[in-house]
């Protein structure tokens, strides 16, 4: 199996570290409740952003390799997979 290209995850992740540094620094310095709230926002926004990002190259690759070349066993993990993101994610 080809190997996943991750570079966008792994630059969206970056700039959430980046701007979970700046929510510390804000908190530190006393900052508004209501200013720390929306950087909070917008990381938890990046971070379903990379989720997602993430499921996508999984259905792509690793369940479509599964579905192409894989036993039924193979086949009945990946959806039992997929149900168990989706049970959380909704939760």
């Amino acid at each position: 199996m080809d190997k996943i290209d991750r570079s966008k995850e792994l630059n969206l992740l970056k700039t959430a570290r980046g701007q979970i540094d700046g929510i510390i620094k804000m908190i530190e310095d006393g900052r508004y409740c209501i200013d720390v709230s929306k950087q909070v926002l917008s990381v938890q926004a990046l971070l379903k952003k990379v989720n997602l990002q993430v499921l996508e190259q999984h259905l792509h690759h690793c369940v479509s390799h599964a579905f192409e070349q894989g036993t039924e066993a193979e086949k009945e993990e990946k959806i039992s997979e997929i149900l168990m993101i989706l049970d959380k994610y909704y939760k």
